[in-house]
């Protein structure tokens, strides 16, 4: 058996590597893959792919462009969801932002620098045609279960995070959603550190082979909506707006997606340059 251990967010995004892992797929193809959760999103992959913590991860794709750019020996094998993220721009029920105009120059909670919510609050900043130097402040709050203890005592004013898996602490009053920022890429994609991909190239393959194979009949497993709800605490009817609006892919990034993304991260001041598509792209 040859072993691999990957890194995701525990959200509903990555619920068909649980299933896949649940029917032992990868064990019969001689693979034995771990998953391990990394609650803290983006910036604790990307820490944990270069340390060699972990051989890949389904990870951000912003966040996973700009590591690789700044250093991160590992490079994007494909495309895992092709639909935009949506954001949530979250304040504490008890806060008096009203709105995301309110938030100019006030303190966004972020996970950690490099991070998605890092990266995605530059985005909203410059959509309101904010002054990206002086009117966006950040405060690191770790990961959801830091907003929600921190925003409601003034650590952090403002938190974006997918709005669905952050749905059900505005259900219960904990946050006021005030907000929307979807990205203008694809949202997650799947990386792998160089050194996995120069010795098992062939196994990370068959790992594609198997999960491209799971997302595509994902939406007709039965009851899968009840499924999502339940397991993760969602009302029955946001599960299943959820999953009119999310779609997987088993593609690579195209070159103008990634040139979109860089152009992007270039414009927000978050890179100094552009870099080849050969170094942040492996094509099988």
């Amino acid at each position: 058996m040859r072993n691999f251990l990957i890194g995701g967010v525990p959200e509903h995004f990555n619920l068909p590597w649980y299933i896949a892992l649940r029917n032992k797929e990868f064990q019969k193809e001689g693979i034995n893959l771990r998953w391990k959760d990394y609650p803290g999103g983006t910036g604790a992959m990307a820490h944990a792919l270069r340390n060699r913590e972990i051989d890949m991860a389904v990870i951000l794709t912003e966040g996973i462009v700009r590591d690789i750019i700044n250093g991160n020996d590992s490079k994007i094998v494909q495309v895992f969801v092709k639909s935009p993220l949506l954001w949530g721009i979250h304040v504490a029920a008890n806060s008096d932002f009203e709105a995301v105009l309110d938030l100019k120059g006030t303190n966004a909670a972020i996970s950690r620098y490099g991070s998605g919510s890092h990266l995605m609050a530059y985005v909203n900043a410059e959509n309101h045609d904010w002054n990206l130097k002086t009117d966006l402040k950040f405060e690191v709050i770790q990961d959801l279960e830091g907003a929600l203890e921190g925003l409601p005592k003034g650590k952090g004013d403002y938190f974006m995070w997918e709005k669905f898996m952050t749905k059900p602490h505005v259900d219960n009053g904990t946050f006021r959603l005030i907000g929307e920022s979807p990205t203008p890429w694809p949202s997650f994609v799947i990386a792998v550190h160089n050194e996995v991909l120069l010795e098992n190239e062939e196994s990370v393959q068959a790992i594609l082979e198997i999960i491209n194979k799971t997302t595509k009949t994902f939406k007709q497993i039965p009851q899968i909506d009840e499924m999502i709800a339940e397991r993760y605490g969602q009302k029955l009817e946001d599960v299943r707006e959820w999953l009119s609006l999310t779609s997987w892919s088993n593609t690579q990034l195209t070159s103008e997606e990634l040139e979109n993304i860089q152009e992007k991260l270039v414009e927000l001041d978050l890179i100094e340059n552009n870099i080849q598509e050969t170094s942040i792209l492996h094509q099988f």
